[in-house]
């Protein structure tokens, strides 16, 4: 009995050690790398500490501070080995005092930032790399997505995901990419590559792709953090609030979106009144210094949203000819699924679903969910209850979220047996 309880407590430790890391990944590797300058590096000096929280944890108990320990620990074998490196050695001599001893630079100017994260983002968005490198990189790095999560998002194979990865820090490291925020021209280069991975990291904790939860809120909060960040470095680029404003809007609802037993709560069926104010007028004074790019347009439709006080007041017509507008800013097949959604809400379900089928046959959604799982409902709204269920049980077998999975099935049970 002791033996078993034993082996129960140290699963329980390395599944807490696994859940910490996998939240506190990217500021492990960011204060790593800001040491050691090389991403790649960085991340083998995170998944070192990880391996020693597996092996002491279970030993010492779970610390008070477990993202902390781990931090600490990837730093200190950081530290190491630059101490190792020759380059290093050179510079402990003429200096005369260890690595800790050094003070921290003064800020270079008023345009400098001191943020881990924020460098580690620049950098993993360097020009150096192919643009799908760029943020396939950065998901890994700062969101602490796995490979399949990654090949979800971008709707592509994951053995192309896993190559792009391995491509990207290698080349980084070549290139001797320097960790920092860029200024300038460089900066401006970068941008939109950045507020991709922003907006995709946000996404990803928001509905997250796999597991038990369909929220990852850390995720969140370190995009909507990242996304202030921005706005206030780079005060003139209107896209920038255009994607403040959107994830502000967004991470309003987060407490409505799912129930107590963290079950999906769908948008029509959410308590507004649980939708947080002060995140809703972040959004809109953002909304005011936004432009007309894909992130602005995106937050005006969030916007609609927002200021309905119930959904039976949404301006559907609206949402559906900003729609318009984002597929032709943004030519994709996902967003015209959401603007299918739009128009059903505004001209009815028939009209939807002939848009819908018109995506059917396209690649890029073969395994998507969200295809049949829209189509289910609209099947659903015109009556045609057997196709409707059929539709559901087959969004439930691609979704690789459990929480959305049983939502799924729920939806196809409620519609009865043939």
């Amino acid at each position: 009995m002791a033996a078993h309880r034993s082996v129960a407590a140290h699963r329980n430790v390395a599944a807490t050690v696994e859940t910490v890391f996998r939240i506190e990944s990217a500021r492990i590797i960011a204060g790593a790398a800001r040491i050691v300058q090389d991403v790649g590096i960085a991340e083998e000096l995170a998944q070192d500490a990880l391996v020693a929280a597996l092996e002491q944890w279970p030993r010492e108990g779970v610390p008070d501070n477990p993202g902390a320990w781990l931090t600490a620990a990837a730093k200190h074998r950081a530290i190491d080995l630059v101490r190792r490196r020759e380059v290093y050695a050179r510079k402990l001599a003429e200096v005369g005092r260890s690595l800790e001893d050094v003070p921290a630079p003064e800020p270079a100017g008023p345009d400098d930032i001191d943020d881990d994260l924020l460098r580690l983002i620049f950098t993993a968005c360097h020009p150096a790399l192919s643009a799908e490198a760029r943020i396939a990189l950065a998901l890994r790095l700062l969101g602490g997505l796995a490979t399949p999560e990654i090949a979800r998002a971008f709707l592509v194979p994951e053995p192309t995901v896993a190559q792009r990865i391995v491509r990207a820090k290698r080349r980084l490291a070549k290139a001797g990419v320097p960790f920092e925020v860029p200024y300038g021209q460089d900066r401006e280069r970068r941008l939109s590559s950045v507020l991709e991975v922003i907006y995709l990291i946000f996404n990803e904790g928001y509905s997250a792709t796999m597991g038990d939860d369909l929220l990852r809120p850390g995720l969140c909060e370190d995009a909507l953090r990242l996304a202030r960040v921005l706005a206030a470095l780079m005060p003139t680029e209107p896209e920038v609030h255009g994607l403040a404003a959107l994830l502000e809007f967004q991470a309003s609802r987060t407490a409505a979106r799912t129930g107590p037993d963290s079950r999906p709560v769908l948008l029509a069926e959410q308590n507004r009144n649980r939708w947080d104010g002060l995140l809703i007028r972040r959004g809109f004074d953002a909304l005011q210094r936004a432009g007309t790019g894909p992130y602005s347009v995106q937050a005006a439709i969030a916007a609609c949203h927002a200021g309905a006080r119930r959904y039976a007041d949404t301006d559907w017509a609206t949402i559906a000819a900003l729609y318009e507008r984002l597929l032709a800013l943004t030519p994709s097949p996902v967003v015209a699924l959401n603007r299918a959604v739009a128009v059903s809400m505004d001209r009815g379900p028939a009209a939807g679903l002939e848009l819908v089928d018109e995506l059917v046959a396209e690649p890029a959604l073969r395994d998507y969910h969200l295809l049949p799982s829209v189509r289910g409902d609209l099947l659903a709204r015109l009556g045609r209850a057997a196709e409707a269920r059929a539709e559901f049980e087959r969004a439930a077998g691609l979704t690789r979220n459990e929480r959305e999975r049983q939502l799924l099935l729920d939806r196809a049970a409620s519609l009865g047996e043939d």
